[in-house]
């Protein structure tokens, strides 16, 4: 109710300065106790994933929170999980502004962000702030002036220091705005990357104590060749969960509307046909073997449905909460909830 009565000041303003107001707004709401959030996370079709219990099988996808700033307020809005990030080794700002685009009309949005964050020393002072005791997802990735060549000293950086405070991490190699950051997923430089991974993986987890899982976050402008080449490596080296998918870079749906030739990656509802059959591909290429994290284009309980449908054990949203605010979170849990139930 109350995002309904915001959203339109909010999309007045420049798509980042919103982004900038709405979250301290909601947490003033939030500790004066008029925010009508749920404030904690909603119960509904619990699942075991990745060897981790979820309450509820909706997350918040990586993007929103890229210094892990606002953890205890986006908990409560009754995700089941969180992932925070993506951030990198050092600080960096980013892309030059303008670098968010709505798209209004197409229920979308267009960003070249360009993993802009205060660095993975200060993520962690913020995680470790926050003091947050549910499923806490790092989506880490590689600084804008890293060689890709040598992408994997800043990915090993970033998990030696997430590790003790993750419950997964995520390798994201599939932003459309890092130059060259996409050919990470070619099979040759994948296999590599995911080696060296699995074997510092290995090494924390002697040291902790405790094995903590990592997914790796794909595009959805995939063809079938790339489909099977990285499922096999996923499986071969041990990664225990697959994000289908990023933003894509095709701009089909919105031809013709403003802000459609924006450079940078594109989401919200015209990705959500792409995304989800490069999610269904997925699951025949794996076979079961790897469970898959379903995110792009879901703003309704609908959406979400379709994205079990096609494999997924989990889910995630971005753009339709900015759409449709928090209340998103609950109708597609109830709605999931209905249909375990029912099931």
């Amino acid at each position: 109710m109350l995002y309904d009565l915001a959203r339109p000041f909010l999309f007045q303003l420049d798509p980042e300065t919103a982004h900038e107001l709405a979250l301290p707004s909601y947490r003033l709401m939030q500790r004066m106790g008029v925010s009508g959030l749920p404030g904690r996370a909603l119960q509904g079709a619990p699942v075991r994933v990745m060897g981790l219990d979820f309450p509820n099988p909706v997350g918040l996808g990586a993007g929103l929170d890229k210094n892990a700033e606002y953890i205890r307020l986006l908990a409560g809005f009754g995700f089941g999980f969180l992932e925070m990030g993506t951030v990198t080794p050092r600080p960096q700002p980013g892309n030059p502004k303008p670098r968010l685009f709505r798209l209004v009309e197409a229920r979308a949005i267009i960003n070249r962000m360009g993993f802009n964050n205060h660095g993975v020393d200060a993520f962690v002072a913020n995680v470790e702030r926050a003091r947050y005791e549910g499923i806490l997802g790092i989506n880490i990735g590689k600084n804008f002036d890293t060689p890709v060549e040598r992408a994997a000293d800043d990915y090993l950086a970033c998990l030696r220091k997430v590790y003790p405070h993750a419950s997964y991490v995520t390798i994201n190699i599939s932003s459309p705005n890092t130059k060259n950051l996409r050919q990470l997923q070619q099979a040759g430089e994948l296999g590599a990357l995911l080696a060296q991974l699995a074997s510092e993986r290995e090494r924390l987890a002697r040291g902790a104590g405790r094995r903590v899982p990592l997914a790796v976050k794909i595009a959805p402008d995939l063809d079938d060749e790339q489909i099977d080449a990285i499922a096999r490596l996923l499986v071969e080296h041990g990664i225990d969960a697959v994000i289908a998918t990023n933003t894509t870079v095709s701009r089909r749906g919105v031809e013709g509307l403003p802000h459609a030739d924006e450079a940078g990656g594109l989401s919200g509802a015209p990705v959500r046909a792409m995304s989800t059959e490069v999610l269904r591909k997925f699951a025949a290429a794996l076979k079961g073997r790897l469970p898959i994290i379903g995110v792009g284009g879901i703003l309704s309980a609908a959406d979400a449905r379709e994205k079990i449908d096609a494999g997924a054990s989990l889910v995630q949203v971005y753009t339709g909460l900015i759409y449709r605010g928090p209340v998103l979170v609950k109708e597609i849990v109830d709605a999931l909830a209905a249909q375990a139930k029912a099931a």
